[in-house]
Protein backbone atom coordinates (compact mmCIF):
# COMPACT_ATOMS: atom_id res chain seq x y z
CA UNK A 1 0.00 0.00 0.00
CA UNK A 2 1.70 2.98 -1.16
CA UNK A 3 1.09 5.96 0.91
CA UNK A 4 0.71 8.49 -2.18
CA UNK A 5 -1.46 6.03 -4.09
CA UNK A 6 -4.32 5.70 -1.25
CA UNK A 7 -7.64 7.66 -0.95
CA UNK A 8 -8.54 9.78 2.21
CA UNK A 9 -11.27 6.99 3.11
CA UNK A 10 -8.54 4.47 2.04
CA UNK A 11 -5.93 5.28 4.10
CA UNK A 12 -7.99 4.74 7.69
CA UNK A 13 -8.40 1.35 6.30
CA UNK A 14 -4.85 0.86 5.29
CA UNK A 15 -3.66 2.01 9.32
CA UNK A 16 -5.65 -0.72 10.68
CA UNK A 17 -4.27 -3.32 7.71
CA UNK A 18 -0.95 -2.43 8.36
CA UNK A 19 -1.37 -2.62 12.06
CA UNK A 20 0.01 0.55 12.46
CA UNK A 21 3.40 -0.35 10.68
CA UNK A 22 4.55 2.33 7.77
CA UNK A 23 8.01 1.47 5.74
CA UNK A 24 10.34 4.74 5.48
CA UNK A 25 12.82 3.88 2.52
CA UNK A 26 15.38 5.86 2.83
CA UNK A 27 17.42 6.87 -0.05
CA UNK A 28 19.57 9.70 -2.21
CA UNK A 29 20.27 11.09 -5.73
CA UNK A 30 23.99 10.67 -6.21
CA UNK A 31 26.16 9.46 -9.38
CA UNK A 32 26.43 5.66 -10.05
CA UNK A 33 29.12 5.74 -12.24
CA UNK A 34 28.92 5.50 -15.95
CA UNK A 35 26.04 3.50 -16.39
CA UNK A 36 22.97 3.95 -14.10
CA UNK A 37 20.61 6.27 -13.16
CA UNK A 38 21.19 8.76 -10.22
CA UNK A 39 17.91 7.52 -8.44
CA UNK A 40 19.25 3.99 -8.45
CA UNK A 41 19.08 3.80 -4.72
CA UNK A 42 15.46 5.05 -4.93
CA UNK A 43 14.18 2.46 -7.24
CA UNK A 44 16.05 -0.04 -5.34
CA UNK A 45 13.86 1.14 -2.03
CA UNK A 46 10.96 1.17 -3.53
CA UNK A 47 10.89 -1.73 -5.15
CA UNK A 48 12.24 -3.65 -2.00
CA UNK A 49 9.71 -1.95 -0.04
CA UNK A 50 6.87 -2.52 -2.43
CA UNK A 51 7.62 -6.43 -2.50
CA UNK A 52 7.49 -6.56 1.26
CA UNK A 53 4.04 -4.81 1.28
CA UNK A 54 2.80 -6.67 -1.09
CA UNK A 55 4.19 -10.07 1.22
CA UNK A 56 3.10 -8.71 5.13
CA UNK A 57 0.77 -5.52 4.65
CA UNK A 58 2.46 -2.46 5.62
CA UNK A 59 1.89 1.16 4.10
CA UNK A 60 4.77 2.49 2.06
CA UNK A 61 5.42 6.33 2.89
CA UNK A 62 6.58 8.15 -0.55
CA UNK A 63 10.62 8.00 -1.37
CA UNK A 64 12.69 10.01 1.09
CA UNK A 65 16.08 10.71 -0.85
CA UNK A 66 17.37 14.00 1.10
CA UNK A 67 19.56 12.21 3.18
CA UNK A 68 23.50 11.99 3.53
CA UNK A 69 25.32 12.62 0.59
CA UNK A 70 28.09 15.24 1.16
CA UNK A 71 30.89 12.32 -0.16
CA UNK A 72 29.51 13.07 -3.36
CA UNK A 73 28.95 16.86 -4.08
CA UNK A 74 32.20 16.68 -6.23
CA UNK A 75 29.89 14.74 -9.16
CA UNK A 76 27.10 16.07 -10.96
CA UNK A 77 23.32 15.27 -10.40
CA UNK A 78 23.76 14.91 -6.78
CA UNK A 79 21.38 16.48 -4.00
CA UNK A 80 23.19 17.15 -1.00
CA UNK A 81 21.56 19.57 2.04
CA UNK A 82 23.00 20.53 5.45
CA UNK A 83 22.92 17.80 7.76
CA UNK A 84 21.14 19.52 10.45
CA UNK A 85 18.12 19.98 8.19
CA UNK A 86 18.46 16.05 7.30
CA UNK A 87 17.63 15.08 10.94
CA UNK A 88 14.97 18.08 11.20
CA UNK A 89 12.98 16.77 8.08
CA UNK A 90 13.17 13.14 9.07
CA UNK A 91 12.13 13.89 12.93
CA UNK A 92 9.31 15.62 11.04
CA UNK A 93 8.67 12.96 8.96
CA UNK A 94 7.99 10.71 11.60
CA UNK A 95 5.79 12.61 13.63
CA UNK A 96 3.71 13.32 10.71
CA UNK A 97 3.63 9.28 9.94
CA UNK A 98 3.03 9.04 13.70
CA UNK A 99 0.12 11.79 13.65
CA UNK A 100 -1.39 9.55 10.71
CA UNK A 101 -1.98 6.59 12.81
CA UNK A 102 1.41 4.52 12.23
CA UNK A 103 2.99 4.32 15.26
CA UNK A 104 5.52 1.50 14.18
CA UNK A 105 8.04 3.35 12.21
CA UNK A 106 10.27 1.31 10.28
CA UNK A 107 13.43 2.94 8.30
CA UNK A 108 14.40 1.05 5.18
CA UNK A 109 18.02 1.79 3.97
CA UNK A 110 19.28 1.78 0.62
CA UNK A 111 22.10 4.07 0.86
CA UNK A 112 25.03 2.89 2.44
CA UNK A 113 25.90 6.59 3.01
CA UNK A 114 23.34 6.35 5.47
CA UNK A 115 24.82 3.92 7.41
CA UNK A 116 25.97 6.27 10.55
CA UNK A 117 23.01 8.67 9.70
CA UNK A 118 20.19 6.35 10.97
CA UNK A 119 22.12 4.68 13.71
CA UNK A 120 22.54 8.57 15.45
CA UNK A 121 19.10 9.19 14.35
CA UNK A 122 17.75 6.00 16.65
CA UNK A 123 19.59 7.13 19.54
CA UNK A 124 18.33 10.58 19.29
CA UNK A 125 14.59 8.33 19.51
CA UNK A 126 15.77 9.41 23.67
CA UNK A 127 16.13 13.09 23.14
CA UNK A 128 12.29 13.65 24.29
CA UNK A 129 8.70 11.58 24.62
CA UNK A 130 7.20 10.31 21.67
CA UNK A 131 4.08 8.42 20.75
CA UNK A 132 5.83 6.14 18.08
CA UNK A 133 8.95 3.89 17.80
CA UNK A 134 11.26 3.96 14.67
CA UNK A 135 12.98 0.32 13.92
CA UNK A 136 16.15 0.55 11.85
CA UNK A 137 16.36 -3.86 10.83
CA UNK A 138 20.19 -3.90 11.03
CA UNK A 139 22.67 -6.37 8.82
CA UNK A 140 20.86 -9.97 10.29
CA UNK A 141 17.95 -8.95 7.87
CA UNK A 142 20.70 -7.93 5.09
CA UNK A 143 22.93 -11.31 5.14
CA UNK A 144 22.12 -12.80 2.25
CA UNK A 145 20.64 -16.51 1.57
CA UNK A 146 23.71 -18.82 0.47
CA UNK A 147 22.17 -19.41 -2.66
CA UNK A 148 21.79 -15.47 -3.32
CA UNK A 149 25.72 -14.91 -2.61
CA UNK A 150 26.92 -17.83 -4.04
CA UNK A 151 25.80 -16.00 -7.97
CA UNK A 152 27.67 -13.03 -7.57
CA UNK A 153 31.38 -12.79 -9.61
CA UNK A 154 33.19 -10.38 -8.50
CA UNK A 155 34.65 -9.91 -5.01
CA UNK A 156 34.89 -5.92 -4.80
CA UNK A 157 30.86 -4.88 -4.94
CA UNK A 158 30.12 -1.61 -3.46
CA UNK A 159 28.36 1.22 -5.99
CA UNK A 160 27.11 0.46 -9.46
CA UNK A 161 28.95 -2.83 -9.19
CA UNK A 162 27.46 -6.16 -10.11
CA UNK A 163 24.86 -5.99 -7.33
CA UNK A 164 23.13 -2.88 -7.92
CA UNK A 165 23.81 -3.13 -12.09
CA UNK A 166 21.83 -6.64 -11.54
CA UNK A 167 19.04 -4.55 -9.36
CA UNK A 168 18.02 -2.36 -11.95
CA UNK A 169 18.58 -4.35 -15.28
CA UNK A 170 15.80 -6.32 -12.86
CA UNK A 171 13.52 -3.68 -12.59
CA UNK A 172 14.24 -0.18 -14.83
CA UNK A 173 16.53 -2.16 -17.54
CA UNK A 174 15.82 1.01 -19.81
CA UNK A 175 17.74 3.39 -17.94
CA UNK A 176 20.48 0.87 -17.72
CA UNK A 177 23.79 1.73 -20.06
CA UNK A 178 25.83 -1.75 -19.67
CA UNK A 179 27.85 0.29 -22.86
CA UNK A 180 29.55 2.54 -21.02
CA UNK A 181 31.08 0.25 -18.31
CA UNK A 182 34.85 1.10 -17.92
CA UNK A 183 37.09 -1.97 -18.47
CA UNK A 184 40.05 -0.55 -16.99
CA UNK A 185 39.54 -1.24 -13.29
CA UNK A 186 38.03 2.10 -12.65
CA UNK A 187 36.03 0.46 -9.72
CA UNK A 188 38.96 -0.67 -7.98
CA UNK A 189 39.59 1.28 -4.27
CA UNK A 190 42.40 3.94 -5.04
CA UNK A 191 44.05 3.05 -1.63
CA UNK A 192 44.99 6.30 -1.28
CA UNK A 193 44.73 6.34 2.58
CA UNK A 194 45.60 2.95 3.26
CA UNK A 195 48.51 3.93 5.54
CA UNK A 196 45.37 5.39 7.72
CA UNK A 197 42.68 2.76 7.20
CA UNK A 198 45.49 0.02 8.09
CA UNK A 199 45.79 1.49 11.46
CA UNK A 200 41.69 1.55 11.97
CA UNK A 201 41.62 5.15 11.14
CA UNK A 202 38.67 7.33 9.40
CA UNK A 203 38.50 10.40 8.16
CA UNK A 204 35.39 11.92 6.17
CA UNK A 205 37.03 12.28 3.13
CA UNK A 206 37.28 8.20 2.97
CA UNK A 207 35.10 7.14 -0.08
CA UNK A 208 36.70 10.04 -2.09
CA UNK A 209 39.92 8.73 -1.53
CA UNK A 210 39.12 4.92 -2.99
CA UNK A 211 36.31 5.76 -5.34
CA UNK A 212 36.67 9.68 -6.73
CA UNK A 213 34.19 9.03 -10.20
CA UNK A 214 31.65 6.94 -7.43
CA UNK A 215 32.22 3.80 -8.79
CA UNK A 216 32.92 0.55 -6.67
CA UNK A 217 33.02 -2.26 -8.35
CA UNK A 218 32.45 -3.84 -11.65
CA UNK A 219 28.62 -3.89 -13.27
CA UNK A 220 29.74 -6.17 -16.13
CA UNK A 221 28.77 -9.34 -14.67
CA UNK A 222 25.36 -7.75 -13.94
CA UNK A 223 22.38 -9.35 -15.22
CA UNK A 224 18.29 -9.07 -14.17
CA UNK A 225 17.69 -12.77 -13.32
CA UNK A 226 20.12 -12.00 -10.61
CA UNK A 227 18.97 -9.13 -9.51
CA UNK A 228 15.60 -10.89 -9.18
CA UNK A 229 17.42 -13.16 -6.71
CA UNK A 230 18.39 -10.38 -4.92
CA UNK A 231 14.85 -8.70 -4.59
CA UNK A 232 13.34 -12.59 -3.83
CA UNK A 233 15.78 -13.03 -1.30
CA UNK A 234 15.13 -9.44 0.57
CA UNK A 235 11.62 -8.90 0.20
CA UNK A 236 11.44 -12.44 2.02
CA UNK A 237 13.74 -11.87 5.06
CA UNK A 238 12.73 -7.89 5.49
CA UNK A 239 9.04 -8.91 5.61
CA UNK A 240 9.79 -11.59 8.43
CA UNK A 241 11.56 -8.59 10.46
CA UNK A 242 8.51 -6.58 9.55
CA UNK A 243 6.34 -9.37 11.17
CA UNK A 244 8.37 -9.32 14.40
CA UNK A 245 7.64 -5.88 14.69
CA UNK A 246 4.08 -5.68 14.21
CA UNK A 247 4.34 -8.13 16.75
CA UNK A 248 6.41 -6.20 19.47
CA UNK A 249 4.83 -4.99 22.54
CA UNK A 250 7.79 -3.99 24.58
CA UNK A 251 9.82 -1.03 22.68
CA UNK A 252 7.15 1.25 23.46
CA UNK A 253 6.51 0.33 26.85
CA UNK A 254 9.98 0.31 27.81
CA UNK A 255 10.73 3.75 25.74
CA UNK A 256 7.60 5.36 27.72
CA UNK A 257 8.67 3.32 30.93
CA UNK A 258 12.11 5.44 29.82
CA UNK A 259 10.30 8.64 30.16
CA UNK A 260 8.81 8.09 32.66
CA UNK A 261 11.43 7.98 35.08
CA UNK A 262 13.13 11.06 33.10
CA UNK A 263 10.69 13.25 34.15
CA UNK A 264 8.22 11.70 36.80
CA UNK A 265 4.80 13.09 37.01
CA UNK A 266 4.08 15.39 40.14
CA UNK A 267 2.29 14.06 43.18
Amino acid sequence: MRWEELNGDQFQESVKQSENVCLLPLSCIERHGHHLPLGTDMFIGRELCQRVAEIEPVVVFPDFFYTQILEARHVAGTIGIEPELIIRLLENTCREIARNGMTKIVIVNAHGGNDYLINYFTQIQLASRRDYVVYVPQPSYLAEDPGTAAQWETSVDGHAGERETSMILAIRPELVRLERLPADGEGMPQGRLKSLSDQGTNVGIWWYADHPTHYCGDGRPATAEKGETWFLDRSRALAKTVRAIKDDKVARRLQDEFFTKINPPVT
